[in-house]
């Protein structure tokens, strides 16, 4: 048995309804990413997602009983299915020459993608929701945790060097101030400069032996 990209254990014996089913979990997981990036909180309500995802509002509660239960799974949803993404790009590029412009791209492109705007909303209105904030900041955590090891990996970086450690978190608060920026407008042409410069950078950090 394996997992399925649902998250859900994953069975080649599962009945057509079970597969049913998980196909609509997904369709409402990834529509709810889609409302948040695109509407903003307040106009993602629970029936807008339902409608965008083709499902009733019934069907969606049968899944995800409140609207926090259904934002928080989605978020953590669609974070696992970048970072599978991202690890298959990684097994796609050169492996030496080009690598830093290459992972700060990447980068920077999470921070400013759906999954980012969606995750932004949610975190605004946390901040003043204190019951949606002890829900986002176990998940906050998660992210910020997930996305530093996978620089750390994909540069191939010694976390143990405090300089080298720095410039991985500069790297990052870079990407998000970036794609802050990119929320009112696009602002992929400046952004992609930036990537070039910050990759010489990142050159000089302390590697791991190959």
């Amino acid at each position: 048995m394996t997992n399925s990209d649902d998250g859900l254990p994953g069975d080649d014996s599962i009945t057509g309804q079970e597969r049913r089913s998980r196909s609509t979990r997904r369709k409402i997981l990834e529509s709810a990413v889609q409302c948040l990036a695109t509407k903003g909180w307040n106009a993602s309500t629970v029936g807008v997602i339902a409608d965008a995802a083709g499902t009733s509002r019934g069907a969606l509660q049968h899944h995800f009983p409140t609207r926090e239960d259904l934002i928080i799974a989605a978020l953590d949803y669609m974070f696992d299915q970048r970072v599978r993404q991202v690890d298959e790009e990684l097994g796609r590029f050169v492996e030496d020459e080009g690598r830093e412009e290459h992972v700060v791209g990447l980068l920077l492109d999470y921070y400013s993608g759906t999954l980012f705007k969606a995750a932004l909303q949610v975190w605004t209105v946390a901040g003043a929701d204190e019951e949606l904030r002890k829900h986002v900041l176990p998940l906050e955590r998660k992210f910020a945790r997930a996305v530093h090891d996978l620089a750390v990996r994909l540069l191939r970086a010694d976390d143990s060097d405090p300089d080298t450690h720095r410039m991985i978190q500069a790297t990052l608060d870079l990407a998000r101030g970036l794609g802050l920026a990119d929320v009112l407008a696009d602002d992929s042409a400046r952004r992609a400069r930036i990537a070039a410069v910050w990759a010489v950078q990142l050159r000089g950090i302390k590697s791991l032996p190959a």
